[in-house]
Parts: C-alpha cells; structure tokens; sequence
C-alpha cells in the first residue's frame, strides 16, 4: 500500500464517511490537536515513565485515536468506535487521587521543568490543553460528545499530577512559581 494519494494536494482531506473539506476546516484542526496530543504521550512515554504512569498513557493513547476517529467523522457518518466515556473518565480520577495522595500539598504554581520526564509530561499536559480548546471550538459548530471534552479536561490534570509524580520519583523537586510583590 502506498502511503502517498495525491488526494490531498488541492489542499482538502477526506473525512471518515467520504465527505471532502478543505485542511485547515475546524474538524480537522480538531483531530490533528488529538493526533498531536497522541505522538506527545508517545514521547513522554520514551522517557522511562514509572509502570503505573506508562500503563495509564498507554491507554490513554488508545483512547486518543478513538476520539480522533470520532472527531474524523463527518457529521452523520458512524466511525464505529465509542469515544471515551465515564469509565475512563473514573479511571484518570482514581489515577490522579492515586498520585495526588504520594504527593506534597500544593502551596504554589508549579513552574513546568525538572526532570526530562516530568518536562515532557507538562509538555504533554499543554498539547492536551490545545487539543481541549479545539474540540471545545468543534463543538460550538457540531455535535461532540460532552464526555471527549471532559476526557481531555480530565487527562491534563492527569498529567500534571503525573509530571509532579515523576519529578518526586526521580529525586527532583518541582519548580514552584512564587510571584514577587510589586516593588
């Protein structure tokens, strides 16, 4: 098969369904953040993640196709996967309560950084922000399912317990932001 068609050329693509629409359409824009969002917890996942942390990126990144082959779909066409749901919407809450009691109470920001692995888990939390905000933007104009914006508003506090998880773990403590006071 080759990877090549030609089809896109003009500057369209085709959506799950058959329908064409132009590349920079908001659907497309809105799945691309998703598929981006995917590759990131890919990358955060080479960095040597802790099992536990890995497991729940793993499947988050199946969860993430599943809702970019919803968001792929032209509108009335089925693209036969159920996005992501309460149940896994309960799963990233029990993960973050999990993380949530290993770690300090927060007394401040936390500045993104320390260790390679919590970089690039914060990296992962502000893709997951942008993939939010576009399928918050699809949504104005089409029909999304409430649970895919609560997905992803759930795994980017997923992340950034994780990122704080990953950073005890590696012995580096996290990067607080204390603003100054005026002078």
């Amino acid at each position: 098969m080759r990877i090549y068609t030609r089809g896109g050329d003009d500057g369209s693509t085709g959506l799950l369904g058959g329908a064409r629409v132009s590349k920079a359409d908001i659907r497309v824009e809105a799945y691309g953040e998703v598929d981006e969002l995917n590759a990131v917890l890919g990358w955060a996942r080479a960095a040597g993640l802790s099992r536990p942390i890995d497991d729940v990126l793993a499947r988050a990144q199946d969860e993430c196709f599943r809702l970019g082959a919803l968001l792929a779909a032209a509108p009335g066409s089925d693209p036969g996967v159920a996005p992501p749901g309460d149940a896994e919407i309960a799963a990233f809450e029990h993960a973050i309560d999990a993380l949530d009691a290993e770690l300090p109470a927060l007394k401040h920001f936390v500045l993104p950084g320390g260790s390679e692995a919590a970089a690039r888990l914060h990296i992962a939390r502000t893709v997951c922000r942008r993939a939010e905000r576009s399928v918050v933007a699809l949504a104005s104009v089409s029909d999304v399912p409430a649970e895919a914006i609560r997905w992803l508003n759930r795994l980017s506090d997923l992340l950034f317990m994780q990122a704080r998880h990953a950073n005890q773990g590696a012995g580096v403590p996290d990067v607080t932001w204390v603003p100054r006071p005026r002078a």
